[in-house]
């Protein structure tokens, strides 16, 4: 088989899977996990693999069947959306690949066996883009002028112990017997894509790296060993003798405070929040508001339906109420569900609810948000919210679901927090921030009793909602939350 022709049957059979753009315009995502390795079976279909997003954590199904021939990455590293990060032979039974780095190279005697392939200048014409290199064969010893060594030098070279007698000089046979890794050559290393990638991020020339992989490839703890090596200080310099004076001692009471200090890399989830935190709180014009309310009348109607057969197994809770006390105040004031269009310099007025649900997870703050919640029913925007809830702490929350939000509820009351001032989320017009109930001195019909209390904070987008209007949306809220059938009677 010709160059040209074992080409195309490679192309044939090893398919590429590049790095999907799983999100809308996003541009990398980390590679968390693998769940396959070379030589495993695949089906099309198959989840091969988990990755984060700027958005969310995606697990990433193969297109092919076959067997995996290779993984371009290691766990943890970035790559850019449109890589191949994983090779699939997809006609395992027909032999080894042609032209790929793990056939065995034939002795030139044996070129001319009966199997259809013809010898070119140089081997069989392996391809030049192989996504792995040959191990390098080490070269024959050039005999070395004979040379008298140690006896510490004769035990290193020859496996013996350091007090072995030395009885004559001593002459190295050849380099394999030396246990050594090889010397650095002008030659580029060998090392794989997430491992420069490494270096140049920790500041390493990896000719300075010593190899300790097959072949005298540089694995990633030998780029970590060539940075701590780089990061130690230096040796003390012995005293000499006459040197009589002490050194100066440490002021009492200090530490090292790089050495009680961790850095970790910004990216994913928390780089993404962090970005888009930034861009609204110096672009949207924050207003908020306080209004403290006394929710006793909500708290007894959520023990209720938790005894209603109508919301059996649906999960009920205050954050529920309050998110249907939102979607009716909104009804009630639709101005305020807009957003700001700065290109076209125009107000857009949305007559659909995309109800968003802050939700803290390992990864960071996300915040998916409930399709067209304002024409659900109780039970629905329980079911909605509860799986919702379910899928962001599970790390499953997928990019669509998080995107085209509308408004926000953030419940800071699960933390113990009265109150707060969010920042509204990008593209957005309000944020509701529902503060922690608890048991206070209120007065209730001219005495004071204990109540259910809280406090609600609204921030919001100052060019679309004024003063009156954000005011009146978070009266309407609290009243509803006060006496909660209103939300029969406004919805």
């Amino acid at each position: 088989m010709t160059t040209g022709t074992a080409g195309a049957a490679n192309a044939q059979r090893i398919r590429e899977f590049k790095m999907p753009d799983v999100g809308e315009g996003l541009t990398e995502a980390e590679i968390l996990k693998w769940y396959v390795k070379p030589g495993d079976t695949v089906t099309d279909g198959q989840v091969v693999c988990e990755v984060e997003t700027a958005k969310a954590a995606v697990e990433l199904p193969i297109p092919y069947d076959g067997v995996v021939h290779a993984l371009n990455f290691d766990e943890g590293t970035t790559v850019d959306v449109g890589t191949v990060i994983i090779s699939v032979d997809t006609d395992p039974g027909a032999g080894p690949v042609a032209g790929q780095p793990g056939e065995a190279a034939a002795p030139a005697e044996e070129e001319a066996e009966p199997q259809g392939r013809q010898a070119v200048l140089v081997g069989y014409g392996a391809a030049p883009a192989s996504t792995k290199r040959r191990a390098r064969k080490v070269p024959p010893a050039v005999p070395a002028q004979p040379e008298p060594v140690t006896a510490g030098l004769q035990a290193e070279l020859n496996g013996r112990t350091a007090s072995a007698p030395v009885a004559t000089p001593v002459v190295v046979p050849e380099v394999p017997a030396v246990p050594a890794a090889p010397a650095p050559s002008a030659d580029r290393p060998l090392a794989k894509p997430p491992v420069r990638k490494l270096a140049k991020d920790l500041g390493i020339d990896l000719a300075t790296v010593v190899p300790t992989g097959a072949g005298g490839i540089i694995t990633r703890d030998d780029v970590y060993a060539a940075a701590t090596a780089a990061a130690a200080p230096p040796a003390a310099v012995p005293v000499v003798a006459e040197v009589s004076a002490p050194a100066a001692a440490a002021p009492a009471g200090t530490f090292d405070a790089a050495a009680r200090e961790r850095r970790v890399p910004v990216k994913g989830v928390r780089k993404a929040t962090a970005q888009a935190m930034v861009a609204s709180a110096f672009t949207a014009p924050h207003v908020t508001e306080f209004i403290t309310v006394d929710v006793t009348r909500t708290m007894k109607l959520v023990q209720e339906l938790k005894q209603d057969p109508d919301m059996a197994g649906l999960r009920v809770n205050p954050l529920l109420l309050v998110a249907k006390a939102f979607l009716v105040a909104l009804k009630r004031h639709p101005e305020v569900n807009a957003a700001w269009d700065e290109a076209n310099q125009e107000i857009v007025y949305k007559d659909y609810v995309n109800l968003g649900i802050a939700a803290a997870t390992p990864r960071g703050l996300i915040v998916p948000n409930i399709k067209d919640a304002g024409a659900k029913t109780l039970p629905q925007l329980a079911a909605e919210l509860g799986e919702l809830v379910a899928t962001a702490r599970e790390g499953k929350t997928s990019p669509a679901a998080m995107s085209g939000g509308t408004v926000t509820i953030t419940n800071v009351g699960v933390f113990g927090v009265d109150t707060g001032t969010p920042i509204l989320n990008p593209g957005e017009s309000a944020i509701l921030a529902f503060g922690a109930v608890k048991l206070q001195p209120w007065v209730h019909k001219g005495e004071v009793k204990p109540r259910h209390v809280t406090t609600l904070a609204l921030s919001f987008d100052h060019r679309l909602i004024d003063g009156e209007l954000g005011s009146k949306l978070l009266a309407d809220i609290a009243a509803i939350l006060e006496r909660p059938k209103r939300l029969i009677t406004w919805g």
